[in-house]
C-alpha cells in the first residue's frame, strides 16, 4: 500500500494535536548514521513526552498514510534510524522520554522510558547496589527504547544475555494507535503469545516500545580482569572452558583479541595504553564478577597456572587494580575506533557455533584470499561467538581504492558464515543494510511467518518502512 511523505498538511494535522513545542523541522543529527552509510531527507521530527502523545502521533500517521521512523539514541549500525528513499516519513524522538519511572531493588527491576540513556539506567541500578548489565561501547548515547528494538549485545551476554533476556515487561504503541499496557515486573506470565519478545528486536516496524520493565542483577562483590595470550583461536575456546568450569557463570566476560587489531591500536590511537609490548597473534579479555568471600585475583591466577599447564595460555597479566582493569578494557573498546580510523573495505557483525570459531576465522582468511591481498581484524565477543569480522587494505592503500570488491567480500563472509549454521546479523540488527542478507539466508518458512505478522499488526507499512522487510 503506497505511503505519503509527511508534507505541511501533515505537519498542521500534528500542530493542532500535539503541544507548541513538540514538532520541529529535522537537524542534521537525525539524518545521518554513524558510519555514513545512509542520509535521510528533511522532515518534521516529533518529541512526545508521554505514551499518549506518541499514540497520537503513530494514529493520525495511519490516518494520513504517513510512515514513522522511531529514532533513539541514532547509534544503530545497519541504517534502522535512516530512511534515504522513498515516501518521507516523519520521525519519532523518544528523546524527551527519559525517566526513571520506578527502582524496585528488592525485586531487582527498573521500570524506565524508552528515552533513557543506557548510562543513565546503569547509574541508576548502582544506585541502589544493582547492576544493569547491558555494556555498549555507545552506552552514553544509547537509549533503552533503541538497545530493546535491537535486541542489543554486548560485552557480557556470556553471563547475562541480550537486551531480550533483560526486559521483564513493555509499554510501547502499536501500528493503529492503541497504547500496550505491557509494563509488568513478573518473571512468568504465560497469558497467550508473547508480544513482549515480539516487539523485542523488530527495529521498530511493528509498534514504538514508550517504556520498559529492566531486569537488574546484585552487583558482583568483586570484579577481576585479565588478558592472557593464547596461541590460536581454538586456545580460546578451550580456555573459556577451562575458566567456567573453575568459577561457573562468575565469568562475565570473555573477548578474543587480534594482533592485527592491536597494530592497528598502535598506530592509530597511541595514547591506549596496552598490556604487552609485542602485541601477540591472539589474546583474551578475561572478566570475572565474584561473589562475596572470594577473591579476583586469585581465582585468575588459578585459571592462568591451569591454562599455562594446558598449553592454552602463553602469557597473562592480571589487573591488580581498578585502573589498570580500566585499562584493559580500554584496549578492547578502542579496536573499533582503530578499524574506523585504518578505514575498513568491510565490517561484518556475525555469529557461528562457539565450536566452530576456529574454522570461520581460519577459513574466512583463505576465502578472502582468494579474492585479494588483504588485512584482517576478527575480534569480538567469543564467549557467545559473536565475531566482528573486518577487513582493510593492505598499508598504504585506501578502503575507496576496493570497492569494486567490497560486494564480493562481504558475500565471502556471509556465505561462510551461513554455511557453518551462523547469523549474518548478530547484534546489529537487519535494519536497511541487511535487507537482501535477510532474504538470501532467512529460512523461507521463518520469512513467511515475518511478512505475516508485518501485514497483521502494520497492514498500512507505515512502521519504519524498508526496515528488516523489503516494502
Amino acid at each position: 500500500m503506497d505511503l505519503n511523505s509527511a508534507d505541511s498538511e501533515f505537519e498542521t494535522l500534528l500542530r493542532g494535536a500535539l503541544p507548541d513545542d513538540a514538532v520541529k523541522r529535522s537537524e542534521a543529527r537525525y539524518l545521518e548514521e554513524p558510519r555514513g552509510r545512509y542520509q535521510g531527507r528533511e522532515t518534521l521530527v516529533v518529541l512526545p513526552r508521554s505514551v499518549e502523545e506518541v499514540a497520537t502521533v503513530v494514529r493520525l500517521a495511519g490516518q494520513a498514510r504517513v510512515g514513522v521512523v522511531a529514532y533513539g539514541g541514532g547509534t544503530g549500525l545497519v541504517g534502522g534510524q535512516i530512511s534515504p528513499e522513498g515516501p518521507v516519513p516523519v520521525i519519532l524522538s523518544l528523546e524527551r522520554m527519559a525517566a526513571i519511572r520506578g527502582v524496585y531493588p528488592q525485586e531487582n527491576v527498573l521500570i524506565c522510558e524508552a528515552g533513557a540513556v543506557l548510562a543513565d539506567v546503569q547509574a541508576a541500578a548502582a544506585a541502589v547496589d544493582r547492576l544493569f548489565p547491558l555494556s555498549l561501547a555507545s552506552e552514553g548515547s544509547a537509549r533503552i527504547g533503541g538497545n530493546l528494538a535491537t535486541n542489543a549485545g554486548g560485552t557480557a551476554v556470556l553471563r547475562y544475555g541480550n537486551a531480550r533476556e533483560l526486559c521483564l515487561g513493555l509499554e510501547a504503541v502499536l501500528p493503529d494507535g492503541q497504547i500496550w499496557h505491557g509494563l509488568k515486573r513478573l518473571r512468568k506470565d504465560n497469558t497467550g503469545y508473547d508480544l513482549r519478545n515480539l516487539l523485542i528486536g523488530s527495529e521498530g516496524t511493528l509498534g514504538v516500545i514508550t517504556a520498559a520493565a529492566l531486569k537488574l542483577s546484585p552487583q558482583p562483590a568483586a570484579r577481576g580482569t585479565a588478558i592472557f595470550v593464547v596461541p590460536s583461536p581454538a586456545a580460546a575456546l578451550e580456555l573459556l572452558a577451562l575458566a567456567q568450569s573453575q568459577l561457573g557463570e562468575l565469568v562475565s566476560g570473555f573477548e578474543l583479541i587480534s594482533g592485527q587489531g592491536l597494530a592497528f591500536l598502535a598506530e592509530t590511537v597511541p595514547e591506549v595504553r596496552q598490556p604487552f609490548e609485542e602485541p601477540p597473534a591472539w589474546s583474551v579479555l578475561i572478566e570475572v564478577g565474584l561473589v562475596a568471600g572470594l577473591e579476583p585475583q586469585g581465582a585468575l591466577e588459578r585459571v592462568f597456572l591451569a591454562a599455562s599447564e594446558a598449553g592454552l595460555a602463553l602469557d597473562g597479566v592480571i589487573a591488580q587494580s581498578e585502573q589498570q582493569s580500566a585499562d584493559f578494557w580500554s584496549v578492547r573498546e578502542h579496536i573499533p575506533e582503530a578499524n574506523k580510523r585504518t578505514g575498513a573495505i568491510i565490517s561484518s557483525d556475525v555469529s557461528v557455533p562457539l565450536g566452530a570459531i576456529p574454522e570461520f576465522i581460519e577459513t574466512g582468511r583463505e576465502e578472502i584470499a582468494k579474492i585479494g591481498a588483504f588485512r584482517i581484524n576478527c575480534f569480538g565477543h567469543v564467549g557467545d561467538g559473536n565475531l566482528h569480522y573486518n577487513v582493510f587494505p593492505l598499508p598504504g592503500g585506501r578502503a575507496a581504492d576496493h570497492a569494486n570488491q567490497r560486494a564480493a567480500l562481504q558475500r565471502a563472509v556471509h556465505d561462510l558464515a551461513h554455511r557453518l549454521g551462523g547469523s549474518v546479523s548478530a547484534e546489529h540488527g537487519v535494519g536497511r543494510l541487511k535487507v537482501d542478507d535477510l532474504e538470501r539466508y532467512g529460512d523461507l518458512a521463518k520469512l513467511s511467518a515475518l511478512r505475516a505478522i508485518k501485514a497483521a499488526l502494520d497492514p498500512l507499512g507505515i512502521m519504519n518502512p524498508g526496515a528488516v522487510l523489503r516494502k
